[in-house]
């Protein structure tokens, strides 16, 4: 009985017909797995240079005075609609952008707070955020946060962005101004 399950054994081992199949199943997920994180880190950089760029170009308008003939009620409207206008790779952009702007005062140079401020999917109203226009040669801080959703959630790079609270992951883009003389 041992020595016919040990010639099975030598019969199959000499066989090669099988070989390529095992290299396939076991290389195969993790070039896929090796892919589709490639893709997805390709796809936040896109969505993040899109943001930063996008900001530039409001922020551009915002340091020039164009906008200063906004409500104040209405800034955070005007700037995302100006932002999402200049940047199109942006999902759900109008929805998920939560923009803060304030002045910096030159005698204490206090920043912005490192805790971003990010609009939570899951909560119906937004977070209070007072935006503040400046006056002339007024240093001023902007940040803007988007909350977007991963391509491959359930990848390992997908569960490894931290979306828990927010309803997907954020990315920042931030810029500093000097208001220009009237």
């Amino acid at each position: 009985m041992i020595w016919e399950i040990v010639k099975i054994w030598r019969r199959l081992k000499r066989r090669e017909d099988g070989n390529s199949t095992i290299q396939f199943v076991i290389l195969f997920p993790a070039l896929l797995t090796l892919f589709f994180a490639t893709f997805e880190v390709s796809m936040i950089k896109i969505r993040q240079v899109s943001l930063e760029r996008a900001v530039d170009i409001t922020v551009r308008d915002l340091r020039l005075g164009k906008l200063s003939d906004v409500e104040p009620a209405d800034l955070q409207n005007e700037l995302r609609t100006r932002i999402c206008g200049n940047s199109s790779i942006l999902p759900d952009c109008m929805t998920s952008l939560l923009i803060e702007l304030r002045p910096v005062s030159t005698t204490t140079w206090e920043p912005l707070g490192s805790d971003v401020t990010c609009k939570e999917r899951s909560e119906p109203i937004d977070p209070v955020v007072e935006l503040e226009l400046g006056a002339a040669h007024e240093l001023m801080l902007v940040r803007v946060c988007a909350v977007i959703e991963p391509m491959f959630p359930t990848t390992q790079l997908g569960i490894q962005l931290h979306i828990a609270e927010l309803g997907g992951y954020a990315i920042v883009a931030s810029s500093a101004f000097v208001n220009e003389p009237s």
